[in-house]
């Protein structure tokens, strides 16, 4: 186990907590036993996106402001090109250009002046990550039942497989100030996201990492028997097997390649004859060059458990639906994006078995690019809220 920053505050609950009326045979049996009843399937709701934008509280709507992003983080202006439109941006299929973004928005958004990852591994795109993050406090609100965000000290979350680039724990903290579990198979990439924790004194004390020593579970011996969460979230793997993978990176690999060239037609006018020639030789050599680092690799690098297992996605959240039934009374929501809608029907098939209280598709929306999410509870309603109650509100 990754030896992260000391154990949050409120990780151990009390006695109290931990035999509070979430747990009473009286209320809720089934879900005291940890075996919810699959009697009746509760209705899957499905919350549309805001057709191409961000949450409404999601700092990454609109265009990036390359200005004050270099002011802050000067290497940022190595990587800059300027689109057809006239406006700064990077080219982001390289895998250089797009770390050094990042870096940049974790400087300017969220107060972390110090962030990477070893070179092979996934490096995630910020807006979209924060993005479900925001859908999740919306969640709290809810069970808050005073029309605004819990303290965020009072709030755990579990990120299951938090990977080296350790971004939700890291976002969910800066951005709500929640306490956060991150946990991972992998004890490299934990050592890696441990130093990006240490690196940063805000982070310190806010975030643990924990190892999952048994490949084949997501919570067994990874939760304590006393111990509650308020948000389980998980970016799963999502292809099925290697193969899969290499043909997504190789569509995507086209698309940018495609993006690159209408950017320079598009600069290409209005130059002279000469300068167009200067064009197509620097063309040729960053042709040369990107055949020569295996092109379709380079900004979809990720590890292997990042990025596929057997049965992909839908074989992963199946899973962690059916262990979420011995935490049932612990946590109050589950969540895990889902970047395939076809993954869907196996996936309310299992809730639909899974005696769950209550399912929701929560759809996000980015420019053209649709994604969801799926969260579940055990929980109806009224426990809910006596939940916010419980955990929140009765320290005030």
């Amino acid at each position: 186990m990754s030896s992260s920053s000391r154990r949050p505050r409120g990780a151990s609950p009390s006695k109290s907590d931990a035999s509070s009326r979430h747990d009473s045979p009286a209320r809720r049996q089934p879900a005291s036993r940890g075996k919810p009843a699959t009697s009746s399937a509760a209705p899957v709701k499905v919350i549309p996106a805001r057709k191409g934008e961000l949450h409404p509280r999601n700092p990454h709507r609109g265009r990036y402001d390359m200005s004050a992003l270099t002011r802050v983080s000067p290497e940022l202006a190595a990587f800059l090109i300027t689109t057809p439109g006239g406006n700064a941006s990077i080219d982001f299929s390289d895998p250089m250009a797009v770390k050094a973004l990042n870096r940049a928005l974790l400087r300017h958004h969220y107060g972390v002046s110090d962030w990477d990852i070893p070179e092979g591994y996934l490096c995630p795109p910020i807006p979209g990550r924060a993005d479900y993050l925001h859908y999740l406090a919306d969640l709290l609100v809810e069970a808050n039942g005073r029309g605004q965000l819990p303290p965020g000290e009072r709030v755990r979350a579990l990120d299951v497989g938090v990977g080296a680039n350790v971004i939700y724990p890291l976002l969910a903290n800066r951005s709500f100030g929640w306490q956060m579990v991150g946990s991972d198979i992998s004890a490299t990439a934990l050592e890696s996201a441990h130093r990006n924790v240490m690196a940063n004194v805000v982070l310190r004390g806010q975030i643990e990492l924990r190892l999952q020593r048994d490949r084949r579970a997501l919570f067994a011996g990874l939760w304590g028997q006393a111990e509650r969460f308020d948000l389980v979230l998980c970016n799963p793997p999502f292809h099925a097997s290697e193969a899969d993978m290499a043909r997504e990176a190789q569509r995507k690999w086209r698309g940018l390649d495609k993006s690159r060239q209408q950017r320079g037609n598009a600069s290409r006018k209005g130059r002279t004859r000469q300068e167009r020639a200067g064009d197509d030789r620097s063309r040729v050599d960053r042709s040369r060059r990107h055949s020569a680092q295996s092109a379709p690799a380079l900004n979809f690098a990720g590890q292997a458990a990042e990025l596929w297992c057997p049965g992909g996605e839908e074989a992963f959240v199946t899973r962690m639906v059916s262990e979420s039934r011995d935490v049932a009374s612990r946590c109050l929501w589950f969540s895990s994006l889902v970047a395939h809608a076809s993954s869907l029907p196996g996936i309310k098939q299992a809730l639909a078995a899974s005696g769950a209280s209550e399912v929701r598709v929560i759809e996000m929306s980015q420019g053209q690019k649709i994604s969801r999410c799926v969260v579940w509870s055990f929980l109806t309603p009224a426990e809910r809220r006596q939940w916010g109650r419980d955990h929140w509100q009765n320290h005030d």
